[in-house]
């Protein structure tokens, strides 16, 4: 049998970065989708001088709706199959919705949930096909409550953690793992890019990329539906439940602002 291959978009940094470094220590082929190419190249030769497998790079910007279909073609010419699919490409962006970006937000939807949604649609029954591998979804624990200040990051994590959900439900075979990884704040560019560096949630509950990473893989590994690291972000969709939403609404907007 073939070597796994994972297809990993947002793998230029962060946390896709560090999700690609763990499947090619453990032999995976990779795809590797983000816009920066010369990032992608520098990881890329960096997997295969340490773990001698297989990288392909292909860069590409999800904001553009046709990018999935472009990339499943593209992989498809080349006869390259994905057993897995980590959909990590995502960005958000702190602000009132009305002062915000109109076409950036579009954008955030855009990367956050079409692309994801597309890219699991063209790459999931060739999975199902084959009998193995999966799709792990880089959600994040946004997606347990409102966000105001970050209210289109917020509901696009609610429907990647929905979607995750619902996907796992649906599959019936145990060696499919659909998985959602729902980190809190971690330590990478998306808080510089999305301004929240100084924000009262960001110096609260900071977390390192690499445990946060390392428990996200193998949660997936071993088929958790929905993967929260870190013992106080597991505290918080349970306490979420007993609390009135008004409420969590505004302490998530004194967390933001």
């Amino acid at each position: 049998m073939a070597a796994e291959r994972a297809l990993i978009t947002g793998a230029s940094s962060g946390i896709g970065w560090e999700l690609a470094k763990l499947f090619a220590a453990d032999g995976s082929d990779l795809v590797l989708v983000a816009r920066r190419e010369e990032r992608l190249k520098a990881l890329a030769d960096e997997l295969k001088d340490e773990f001698g497998v297989d990288v392909f790079v292909l860069p590409k910007d999800l904001s553009d709706p046709q990018a999935p279909k472009e990339i499943y073609e593209h992989l498809k010419r080349e006869g390259i199959d994905i057993d897995v699919l980590v959909n990590n490409a995502g960005f958000g962006a702190r602000g009132p919705f009305a002062n915000l970006d109109a076409d950036m937000q579009v954008d955030m939807v855009q990367v956050n949930v079409a692309a994801l949604t597309h890219l699991t649609r063209l790459f999931l029954p060739g999975i199902i096909e084959r009998g193995r591998g999966g799709i792990l979804n880089v959600g994040s624990l946004a997606g347990f409550q409102p966000g105001p200040n970050l209210a289109v990051y917020y509901a696009t994590k609610a429907f990647v953690l929905s979607f995750t959900e619902a996907l796992s439900e649906e599959m019936k075979n145990p060696n499919i793992k659909i998985s959602c990884l729902a980190p809190g704040p971690v330590r990478t560019e998306f808080g510089e890019k999305s301004e929240l560096d100084d924000s009262l949630l960001f110096k609260m509950s900071l977390m390192d990329v690499g445990p946060v990473v390392r428990e996200g893989y193998e949660g997936f590994r071993h088929g958790k539906v929905i993967v929260l690291p870190g013992v106080k972000q597991k505290l918080i969709p349970v306490l979420l439940r007993f609390t009135p939403r008004f409420l969590v609404r505004k302490i998530v907007k004194s967390l933001q602002s």
